[in-house]
Formats: structure tokens, sequence, C-alpha cells
């Protein structure tokens, strides 16, 4: 499991690195049809990014526990999964608004 930890990690800060930017550059479709009745936006689960928050959970908690130190980077992989999960939580809490 421990040698699958390193690539969860780079795979959670990718998805998180070039989710945010598209979520970002996204413009909501212009629409020729007519005014309809006013009904509350709905708002979308997203289950790859809910999924990708908890694996960046889970690979902390085992950077955390383990006896090493990762060849000195897991301090650094510590940080880049709090900042993927930063972004993540964010972009989640973006499409509330």
């Amino acid at each position: 499991m421990k040698k699958y930890l390193i690539p969860m990690i780079a795979a959670g800060a990718a998805l998180a690195f070039t989710i945010t930017p598209a979520l970002a550059q996204t413009t909501p479709p212009t629409s020729t049809a007519p005014a309809q009745s006013f009904t509350a936006p709905h708002h979308e689960r997203h289950p790859a990014i809910r999924a990708a928050i908890r694996a960046l959970e889970k690979a902390k908690e085992e950077l955390k526990a383990a006896d090493h130190d990762f060849g000195g980077h897991r301090a650094q992989a510590l940080a880049d999964c709090d900042k993927a999960m930063a972004q993540l939580k964010l972009a989640l809490e973006y499409d509330k608004k």
C-alpha cells in the first residue's frame, strides 16, 4: 500500500490543480429560450472531487503514521496535500454560491 502513496498524492494534487483553473474559467451558457419561472439552483454533488478529498485525507494520515520520512519528502507531501484539499474544498464552496 505504501508504494502507492506517492502516486495517490500526486494524482490528487494534479486533479486539484487542473480542476480549479478549469472551474474558474468556465462561463455560464447563454440561453435564447424564453424566461421561465424561477426555481432554486441545483447544486451538483461532485463525487469525483469529494473522492479526491477523501483520498488526500487518507494519504495524509498514512504519511503522518509512516515510520520514515520518504527521503525527506514527507513534509512537502503533507503541505501539498493540505493545499490540494483546500483548493478542492474551495471549488465545492464556490458551487454553493
